[in-house]
């Protein structure tokens, strides 16, 4: 049996802010539990719901030097869906509304007490994991710390470590003197082969340096981050580790995102009766948002962050041509002001053509897979994007940008050998985007047999958790030896 421990800074079904949090949830229950015991390990914050605290059961505790004093360490466990999670617990630390706060400085501090925390856990627990997988910058020193400090003792030797980057923008970077005195490394850590970027220290260049392997969530997103535009300032860096670099696909929950058995849309359907029974969850959702109620109209659905690397600065540019047209969309998501502000405008001015819901609704987010006709998503750049996943479970044909894990998991529409699952457009440019838009509306209503038999294959592709699993299962054997 090899033991394998998540490390990372929030986990599904405990707490969540986004897609990092579904691939620590997920992605353990589906790797084989007769070769691998696979463990997760997050903060206990103390904005994790009270039912949930209630499912954990208090281990042990010990007093940890940390940043010039002895800190409280608390470890805390649950069992959930078969997988045990691990939970370190410091109230000046983990306390709070949300688990991120906007300080850069307490942030590093907060991750630097978790990730040395972390390992002075296990020889407590009685878990030693063959490989410890750590989840973006958060857990940066996780791979610097096990070949420092914890070199010296015979429990740690021979562990390998995994870091596995979900979005290369965020780094945690604060200056070195400050770093320094916070983690308590010595001066021999802050150079520019090892956690220094720029004049300052970087967790996650050092979790990159440090870690016996680094991954990525998509093929193409492994090999844009090797480039100046998506590298972030550590493309060099990530040049020199390629021969260790990978990029797996992530997954969906195929059982949470089911439109036979979802209980958040009006009317369940699935592969062989979608023809006759997806349109009644359009109608629903029409009447439900105040929109013109009509069977033809072009539904366009977005979910997303409204940010700029998510390809609004297209749209905005665009809206007012594309709502001349048949179309209607329908937005879910919160964001930068300017973008909210310009849903709401486009709301009030082609009511019953946009319906702008500036707010988060699981609920309604699955509503709007089951109900859109096409779900567009234009992003800059997307380390992996899971909506485009959920679209084409849900029948609902994607419009994308051919970037990162876009361009890996929506195969172009094909219409002379009628292949393909969705729509895809190159340069990251409005009218690009408007063309694509365009001829997936024509394929919608001049050619509705392929338009259907698109669908049939975006609802026959397999991107549930499983398949990425056997890839991580691979690289953990591989680092095993």
């Amino acid at each position: 049996m090899k033991n394998i421990l998540f490390v990372a800074s929030e986990g599904v079904p405990f707490i969540k802010t986004g897609g990092l949090a579904d691939v620590v949830g997920s992605l353990p229950k589906c790797i084989d539990k007769e070769y691998f015991d696979v463990r997760v390990m997050i903060p206990k914050y103390s904005c994790i719901k009270q039912e949930l605290k209630d499912k954990m059961k208090y281990r042990t505790h010990f007093y940890m030097d940390f940043n010039w004093k002895s800190e409280y360490v608390g470890i805390l466990e649950a069992k959930v869906d078969g997988i045990t999670y691990y939970f370190i617990d410091n109230e000046s630390f983990f306390t709070g509304f949300k688990i991120y706060s906007d300080n850069v400085i307490d942030e590093i501090t907060k991750f630097s007490f978790f990730s040395k925390a972390a390992l002075s856990t296990l020889p407590l627990i009685g878990f030693r994991p063959d490989v410890i997988h750590c989840h973006d910058w958060q857990t940066g020193l996780i791979p610097v710390y096990l070949k420092e400090r914890f070199q010296g003792n015979e429990f740690f030797r021979g562990i390998k470590s995994v870091m596995t980057i979900h979005n290369l923008k965020f780094q945690g970077k604060w200056d070195v003197k400050t770093v320094k005195s916070i983690t308590g490394l010595p001066d021999y850590f802050f150079t520019p082969d090892k956690l220094e970027a720029y004049k300052d220290a970087n967790l996650l260049k050092g979790g990159i340096v440090y870690a016996d392997a680094v991954t990525t969530v998509s093929p193409t997103y492994a090999e844009e981050i090797k480039t100046p535009f998506y590298g972030e300032g550590l493309d060099g860096l990530l040049n020199a580790r390629s021969a260790s670099l990978r990029g797996i696909i992530n997954g969906v929950d195929y059982e949470d995102f089911n439109p036979e058995t979802d209980k958040n849309i009006v009317n369940p359907y699935n592969a062989a009766n979608f023809r006759k029974e997806k349109i009644k969850n359009k109608r629903a959702l029409q009447a439900e948002l105040g929109l013109e109620q009509d069977d033809k109209k072009f539904m366009i659905g977005i979910v997303s962050r409204l940010t700029d690397q998510k390809g609004f600065d297209l749209i905005a540019y665009i809206m007012d041509e594309l709502c001349q047209e048949d179309v209607q969309i329908v937005v879910l998501g919160t964001g930068e002001e300017r973008y909210e502000n310009m849903f709401r405008h486009f709301d009030w001015k082609y009511n019953q053509k946009v319906s702008a819901n500036i707010y988060y609704s699981d609920e309604l987010s699955h509503k709007i897979y089951a109900a859109s006709d096409a779900f567009l998503m234009p992003s800059l750049f997307e380390p992996c994007g899971l909506s485009q996943l959920m679209s084409l479970r849900y029948g609902t044909v994607p419009i994308v940008r051919e970037t990162g894990g876009l361009k890996d998991t929506v195969e172009p529409f094909n219409e002379y050998e009628s292949t393909g699952t969705g729509f895809s457009f190159r340069n990251y440019n409005a009218h690009e985007m408007l063309a694509a838009i365009r001829y997936a509306k024509y394929i919608y209503y001049q050619k509705r047999r392929e338009w259907n038999k698109m669908i049939d294959r975006g609802m026959a592709a397999d991107f549930s958790w499983h398949v990425s699993a056997r890839q991580y299962q691979e690289m953990y054997d591989w680092l095993i030896g």
